[in-house]
């Protein structure tokens, strides 16, 4: 296949996939009452866990720091993801690229069947259990205006902003040098804490979240446990 046509086909294989996620989360529009409910027993379930409080993790941040998050929240997740897949596709090798690219497609087809059948109201909506709503307060508000009115905000679990993030790193760390894992190690962890802080997941959205990525991992290993596993089946066939 020709450079061209197959960098054509990367891009509409990731678009059809980001469509995909954007016209799932759709389905659980009117799905509020359930996932109001399932916001209460996610957090009586971090109440009886060791988990801390996110509000209380929340409290700790000066209000100066919350407007960066929010801002970090917003800005960082898709962009950061377009990044990395084209740097994967220009800068490393093919077999590399295609993993990284189908552990992204494993991962967020997961969490949108989860989406779909578990809608889960984000901590920011439970005043009463001491949140703020940071991106209603301090902005910007992703769910405000007319991008907000295409958002689905029952989508909390799992989180896609640590999923992703953590996939990022695990490829990097994999793949490229120290300083550009450092780099995504970095992001994974601002990530987890912004999207704590900012009150729009709660821990085990984003424990979920790792859950997938392990499991995706486990299923689709890296290139080169692939090779050595070829590898080994061709002297067990020579053997034979």
């Amino acid at each position: 296949m020709a450079p061209v046509a197959r960098a054509g086909l990367e891009v509409g294989l990731v678009a059809v996939l980001f469509l995909l996620y954007r016209a799932g989360r759709s389905l659980v529009t009117g799905q509020e009452a359930v996932a109001l409910q399932h916001a209460r027993s996610v957090h009586a379930l971090e109440q009886w866990l060791p988990l801390p409080s996110e509000a209380w993790v929340q409290s700790l941040v000066p209000s100066s720091l919350l407007h960066a998050a929010n801002v970090y929240y917003v800005s960082v997740h898709f962009p950061l993801m377009i990044a990395f897949l084209v740097w994967g596709y220009t800068r490393r090798p093919r077999a590399e690229y295609v993993w990284a690219r189908n552990l992204l497609i494993a991962l967020t087809g997961a969490a949108l069947v989860i989406h779909i059948v578990f809608p889960l109201a984000p901590p920011r909506m439970f005043p009463q259990w001491g949140f703020v709503d940071t991106m209603a307060v301090y902005g910007p508000n992703a769910y405000a205006g007319a991008s907000g009115a295409s958002a689905n905000q029952f989508a909390a679990m799992p989180s896609l902003h640590i999923g992703w993030a953590l996939l990022i790193a695990y490829v990097v760390m994999r793949t490229a040098s120290r300083k550009l894992a450092a780099l995504a190690i970095a992001h994974a962890v601002v990530t987890v804490l912004v999207v704590v802080v900012t009150a729009n997941h709660y821990w085990l959205d984003g424990i979920v979240a790792a859950g997938l990525l392990t499991c995706a991992g486990l299923l689709m290993p890296p290139p080169e446990r692939q090779r050595d596993r070829e590898r080994k089946r061709l002297r067990e066939a020579v053997r034979c």
